[in-house]
């Protein structure tokens, strides 16, 4: 069984999403050597998964985009 795929992690960059492992990008487990994989939130935007196919359904709680905690307390 494949892991829940997260629509909105509040720091894509920090994982590497290749496979079903979500690496730390400094402890790349599956690759050969390459970059990582980007969320494709990084690449398409924070409604990434309502333009295309994807197979996933968002429920209400992971539909909302990720608060970051800096952002939220004006700093």
């Amino acid at each position: 069984m494949a892991k829940k795929f997260p629509l909105h992690p509040k720091h894509p960059e920090r994982t590497c999403w290749g496979c079903d492992k979500y690496c730390s990008v400094n402890s790349l487990q599956c690759g050969n050597g390459s970059g990582r994989t980007q969320h494709p939130a990084e690449m398409l935007g924070d409604d990434w998964y309502q333009w295309g196919d994807w197979g996933i359904a968002p429920d209400a709680e992971s539909a909302e985009p990720a608060k970051d905690a800096d952002a939220a307390s004006g700093s």
